[in-house]
């Protein structure tokens, strides 16, 4: 499996501080509030979103919400779509969306855009990583809602930490840009997260 990674983006350590920086951000905004409901995007978001709130010194609800766009490919088909929605009600409460990547923004517009038809009082998105080279949409946040990211990533197909290729490689430590034989001969895949 780490022969297919042709160049490691944030190692292990790196990503770890990275985490500690954003969870004491997060503690400074949402101390003072009422318990916010942290919505993982699953299954990528699953790794960044354990790590973040083991290290929240604040009561949060957790929740996962699926969206499909990518199926077994490297592109994003444009129209994501909520295939299992949240469990939890958000309708007056803080909504942090925990996302593994923004790229697009289509995914991310599509749930701000639920979220807040769902009533919920604020929405911010905490994002592992963001690719605004590949930006086609605009998203905004609800209420006072802000945005939030870990690093900014070159337009590269990565993987590890929760990112995937056809539901692999999730379990990687690190972030790495998968070579493109390993993605080659899939029709229609062009590398993008």
């Amino acid at each position: 499996m780490e022969g297919d990674i042709e160049r490691v983006l944030w190692s292990e350590d790196q990503i770890s501080n990275r985490i500690c920086e954003l969870a004491a951000q997060l503690n400074v905004d949402f101390m003072a509030a009422t318990p916010p409901i942290f919505v993982g995007v699953a299954t990528g978001a699953a790794v960044f979103l354990a790590d973040l709130v083991r290290r929240l010194s604040f009561p949060v609800y957790i929740d996962f919400v699926r969206v499909g766009s990518y199926g077994f490919g490297t592109q994003s088909n444009g129209s994501p779509t909520i295939t299992s929605d949240l469990k939890l009600d958000v309708s007056g409460k803080h909504v942090v969306l925990v996302e593994d990547i923004v790229d697009t923004g289509n995914t991310i517009a599509r749930l701000v855009s639920h979220l807040e038809s769902k009533g919920a009082s604020s929405v911010s998105v905490c994002t592992f990583l963001d690719k605004p080279s590949r930006r086609k949409t605009t998203f905004d946040m609800v209420g006072k809602g802000k945005f939030y990211r870990g690093f900014e990533c070159p337009d590269y197909f990565v993987v590890g930490y929760g990112m995937d290729f056809a539901e692999l490689y999730r379990n990687l430590p690190y972030v790495g840009v998968l070579k493109p034989e390993c993605y080659r001969g899939i029709a229609g895949n062009q590398p993008q997260n």
